[in-house]
C-alpha cells in the first residue's frame, strides 16, 4: 500500500490476493468521507465510493480462472502465456467481474442486490501488480435502484471500466434478484 492511504500498521493481505481494508471501513459499510455513500441509503448521484486496493497475486489469478472454469493456459501457465506473447499469466474477465461485484456490494451494504454488471477490460492484471477499484454513483431511483460507474486501474492503466446497476435495501423480490417464494403447502 502506498503511504498515506489509510492502512493500519501491521495489516497484511491474505493468501490468494485478498483486498486490503482501508482504515475506518467496516465490513459491508459505505465510504467514510464527506459526500460519500452510506450503506443502505441516503446516496445521491455524484457520491464517490471508497476505493478498494487489491493485490494481484498469481494465486488470485489462477484460483479465479479455476473457480470460473476458465482453463485457458494464459491464466495459469506462465511459459505458455509467454509463448503466446504475454509477459506472464493474466486475470480473466470473470474474476474481474466478480471483484467488481464484490466491491459494489461491500461498499453499499449487505442488502444490495446486483441487477446488471457491464464491464470492459483494458490493461491486463499481471501477478505482482495492484488493482485499485473506484466508483461513483451516477443515478439513483426512488425505488431503491442505483447505477454506479466503476474504474479499476493498475500500473499499466485502466484494467476495467463499466457500470453496475443495483437495488439497495428493501425486499428481495424476484424482479430484484431474489428467489420466488415456494407455493403454499410446499415442503
Amino acid at each position: 500500500m502506498r503511504s498515506g492511504e489509510g492502512m493500519k500498521a501491521g495489516e497484511e493481505t491474505k493468501a490468494g490476493g485478498e483486498a486490503k481494508a482501508s482504515e475506518g471501513m467496516k465490513a459491508g459499510g459505505g465510504a467514510k468521507d464527506g459526500g460519500a455513500v452510506k450503506a443502505g441509503g441516503g446516496m445521491k448521484a455524484g457520491d464517490v465510493l471508497e476505493p478498494l486496493e487489491i493485490e494481484v497475486t498469481r494465486t488470485l489469478i489462477v484460483a479465479g480462472a479455476i473457480a470460473s472454469r476458465d482453463y485457458q493456459d494464459v491464466h495459469h501457465d506462465a511459459e505458455l502465456a509467454r509463448e503466446k506473447g504475454s509477459p506472464d499469466i493474466f486475470m480473466n474477465i470473470l474474476t474481474t467481474n466478480g471483484l467488481v461485484g464484490r466491491y459494489v456490494t461491500d461498499r453499499l451494504g449487505p442488502s444490495t442486490v446486483l441487477r446488471k454488471v457491464a464491464i470492459r477490460l483494458g490493461a491486463p492484471n499481471y501477478p505482482g501488480d495492484t488493482m485499485m477499484l473506484g466508483g461513483t454513483v451516477t443515478a439513483v431511483g426512488d425505488d431503491g435502484t442505483a447505477e454506479v460507474s466503476i474504474v479499476g486501474t493498475n500500473a499499466l492503466g485502466r484494467h476495467v471500466t463499466g457500470t453496475v446497476a443495483v437495488t439497495v435495501g428493501g425486499a428481495r423480490t424476484p424482479a430484484a434478484g431474489g428467489l420466488p417464494s415456494a407455493p403454499e403447502g410446499a415442503a
